[in-house]
């Protein structure tokens, strides 16, 4: 009778160092992805703001290189508005969907580590 509640117990003791171990094998596998998802991603966004402020300098040089052709400075900065406007509605309307796909899977297969 005790060797069966000796082996009772130490059944009881390995499944628990197992589930333990199990847990923290996920904490740590989580940790893994979350490390690469960031890693990825914060190159992107150095990237994302370097080629940003290049385009509000071009866009700048270019409203103020229309306007000077067209007499009102103004004037060069509402064909820079309306330009951008015209890009972000059909971007809105024709793209949005597109993107939004090739992002969301991105994501995944970087989480499931398939790139």
């Amino acid at each position: 009778m005790k060797d069966q509640t000796n082996l009772i117990e130490t059944l009881i003791e390995k499944a628990t160092d197992y589930g333990k171990t199990s847990l923290d094998l996920a904490k740590l596998k989580a940790v893994h992805k979350t490390a690469e998802v960031v890693s990825t991603i914060l190159p992107h966004s150095v990237v994302l703001v370097i080629f940003s402020s290049c385009m509000l300098f071009l866009s700048l040089g270019l409203a103020f290189w229309l306007g000077e052709i067209l007499g009102k400075i103004y004037f060069g900065f509402f064909i820079v508005g309306a330009f951008y406007a015209l890009t972000g509605i059909i971007i809105h309307f024709f793209l949005h969907e597109w993107i939004k796909k090739n992002i969301s899977d991105g994501i995944i297969k970087q989480l499931l580590n398939k790139v």
